[in-house]
């Protein structure tokens, strides 16, 4: 039997005329201990999987299955997907990806649905077309003989063989798609003679995963351009269609997310105020950033799919923290110095923006350490009535010293510390839904807090003695906590209130899109159980990592951004934003090999499976190395420069007013920050300076953008240093010139 009629040019197998609407896989290679545990697995999900059939194969040691085609996916994409979804490693060594199948006896026979047999009379070709021109001929002079069998039915409900294609993907009409297409890809310009080929291959490559990857659908759709015959437009249909598949275009992506963001397809073609409303307009700038990254890993898509694209940014900045304390045993060395991925991180926005779908994803993320935990907090809980029902006795019970690694804010500095002390030497994880539990527990010791997240950043030696023999005396060689924090921007000010003592510095910011005026969802987003699965496995993989790793291209790309931003402020002498550059650089190294490690994760379970994974990573505990220095892609490595000018926004956005204020005065009450001015390259001194200027022009030009506070040697400072990075020379009669 076969299920799985593999595509040709056209779409179909040859032979027929259209792509069959189920496939079949072929599941070997099982252990008798294995096949009930994945028998279940494979019935649990058989409404999710699309199941029609499912046997026992004849030697046994493994299972036939037929399910729903997904017809927007390959034939080999349709086979790893449903691999993933019921957690069997995919079979990359058969040698025919179409499976053919001797059909076993009813004995082995465990699920069959009805539909298998179902025959769509109106989609079906007629059978001239199996039969060949003579069957066509036959057609007229045998009607009698066949009109009452199955047959004569399926003749006279033929339809032509000229089909007519669906002219939407998902409400978007194609000749919509096809202008966004050239002006996203080609600056608005159509195909002309010079590179119709071209361009007309590249968008037939494009289009053909949301057309069927039939011939005929995108003869349809795209049009002949500049003179182009429709035989030679066909012919590069036909070629695109035989080219390598690599998953869903970049180019297409990009198109489509301009044209539906956030699933409001029918005002996003260009963001205009008379078509979007404000609420729309805020919430699809606040996307802008996600539409840089084409492709998020396993475990962070799932993440970001969870609370929605506007949330994409504050969730990945919420989970980075929860895959640092996972991959505990990683040390990434980020300019020469090896630190572990310590990270704290702090997600504000106003009432009901959001937050709170962020925590479910956190607390998926977590789970398995947390289940870990509440088995040390029973065991605790014994402890703890053992010792009240000893109070009077003269033997008191033992203090048992519990790994718990989930650790509430709501918590005293001994106590906290004590903790840190116990855990072995891996992560601790804070999380809290409302920073305010932070600001009212530790507002005598805010300090204290403070001390302790600034050396669990660095991982530095944390030390507390007391002189009483029951008090809390901690000697930790290295400090490993990672924390979030959820909440308004004014609870931000009052957990962060020191400005001057680098505190700031390390906390990643994000900024909940701004949703005031936006319309309620019809189908909010939620986690659902197969986005905490595939989490749930990521976390499964990622404390089975140990060792140092050193990524040079992110390296790189680290040292690329940091020159960058360090001669955009040395043209404006912006001090503040240079300063903040320095932390954001590692936390966005830190926070991208994060991606990363999920990157790694994903491609293990693909190829193995999830137990598969496991059991790669226990027998070549160097595996994961070799596959993180290749997960430094392209596209990795732009969503490191996303992380960063992220950053380092908010950084200014929330605390610019504050920082300059405090460096300025011994008085840390600045004024409450406004939107920040967005400023272009000619806003900068240096660019509002002629080719050729003087001292009093620089003068002028400085006190004109900073302010009635500069002075001469403020502006001299400023020229030598333009002059020892060979911005500008001085001339004979004393003026400066800038060096082109």
């Amino acid at each position: 039997m076969n299920y799985s009629c593999l595509p040709n040019d056209d779409g179909s197998l040859k032979g027929s005329t259209r792509m069959s609407t189920t496939v079949g896989m072929d599941i070997d290679h099982l252990t008798p201990d294995e096949m009930p545990a994945v028998r279940e697995r494979i019935l649990a999900k058989k409404d999710e999987l699309g199941l029609k059939m499912m046997e026992e194969s004849a030697r046994g040691g493994g299972y036939h299955l037929v399910f729903a085609r997904k017809p927007e996916l390959s034939q080999e994409e349709n086979l790893k997907w449903a691999s993933e979804l019921i957690s069997v490693a995919y079979d990359s060594g058969a040698k025919d990806i179409t499976r053919v199948f001797f059909t076993t006896s009813g004995n082995e026979l465990i699920y069959l649905d009805d539909e298998l047999f179902e025959i769509d009379l109106a989609a079906r070709a007629p059978l001239a077309c199996y039969r060949g021109d003579a069957r066509t001929d036959n057609r007229t002079n045998k009607t009698d003989s066949v009109d009452n069998s199955l047959e004569g039915k399926i003749l006279k409900s033929c339809v032509p063989l000229q089909k007519k294609y669906p002219t939407q993907y998902h409400g978007i009409p194609f000749d919509r798609i096809i202008k966004k297409y050239w002006e996203v890809n080609n600056q608005g310009y159509e195909p002309t003679e010079g590179d119709r080929d071209t361009l007309t291959y590249q968008l037939a490559c494009d289009l053909r995963h949301i057309c069927g990857k039939n011939a005929d659908w995108l003869d349809q759709v795209i049009p002949c351009y500049d003179g182009f015959t429709p035989e030679e437009k066909r012919e590069k249909i036909k070629n695109a269609l035989t080219s390598e598949y690599n998953g869903f275009p970049l180019r297409l992506k990009n198109v489509l997310n301009c044209l539906a963001t956030d699933k409001r397809t029918d005002k996003t073609d260009c963001i205009d105020a008379e078509e979007v409303d404000l609420g729309e307009q805020n919430l699809l700038e606040s996307c802008s950033p996600l539409l840089k990254i084409p492709k998020l890993p396993q475990g962070v898509k799932d993440s970001v799919d969870a609370v929605g694209a506007g949330l994409a940014m504050p969730v990945v900045t919420a989970i980075c923290p929860c895959i640092g304390t996972l991959a505990t045993g990683v040390q990434l060395d980020v300019h020469g110095t090896k630190r572990g991925l310590n990270l704290i991180s702090y997600i504000a926005g106003d009432f009901a923006s959001g937050k709170g779908s962020i925590d479910p994803v956190v607390e998926a993320w977590m789970s398995e350490v947390a289940a870990l935990d509440k088995m040390y907090q029973q065991q605790e809980d014994e402890w703890r009535a053992k010792k009240r029902a000893a109070k009077n006795k003269k033997e008191q019970p033992e203090e048992p010293k519990l790994p718990v690694r989930c650790l509430t804010l709501n918590n005293t500095v001994a106590n906290l510390a004590e903790r840190l002390a116990n855990t072995e030497g891996k992560h601790g994880f804070s999380f809290t839904p409302e920073a305010d539990t932070v600001a009212q527990k530790w507002k005598s010791t805010m300090s204290d807090f403070s001390v302790m997240l600034r050396q669990s950043y660095d991982g530095s030696k944390y030390e507390r003695e007391a002189r009483s023999a029951d008090a809390v005396n901690v000697h930790i060689e290295h400090l490993l906590w990672n924390v979030c924090m959820c909440g308004t921007p004014d609870a931000l000010y009052r957990v962060v209130n020191n400005y001057t003592d680098g505190f700031q510095s390390r906390i990643a910011v994000a900024r909940t899109p701004d949703n005031t005026f936006a319309p309620l969802e019809d189908k909010p987003n939620v986690l659902t159980d197969r986005q905490r699965d595939r989490i749930q496995q990521v976390a499964h993989l990622l404390p089975l990592m140990f060792g140092e790793v050193v990524l040079p291209k992110l390296e790189a790309r680290g040292r690329e951004w940091l020159e960058k931003i360090r001669l955009e402020t040395m043209k404006n002498d912006d001090r503040t934003r240079a300063r903040q550059r320095f932390r954001v650089c590692v936390t966005a190294q830190r926070m991208t090999c994060c991606l990363m490690l999920c990157k790694v994760c994903e491609t293990l379970i693909q190829k193995h499976g999830l137990t598969g994974a496991e059991a790669k990573l226990k027998q070549q505990p160097g595996l994961w190395k070799e596959l993180l220095l290749k997960a430094q892609t392209p596209t990795m490595l732009d969503a490191y420069d996303v992380i960063a000018d992220q950053l380092l926004e908010n950084a200014l956005y929330f605390f610019r007013d504050r920082i300059e204020n405090a460096f300025q005065s011994r008085d840390y009450a600045g004024g409450m920050n406004g939107e920040r001015t967005k400023r272009g390259k000619n806003d900068s001194i240096f660019g509002r300076l002629d080719c050729q200027f003087t001292f009093d022009q620089a003068m002028q030009h400085s006190v004109a953008i900073k302010g009635a506070q500069v002075n001469i040697n403020t502006v001299r400072q400023m020229l030598k240093n333009w002059r020892k990075q060979g911005l500008v020379t001085i001339d004979e009669n004393g003026n400066y010139r800038k060096v082109s």
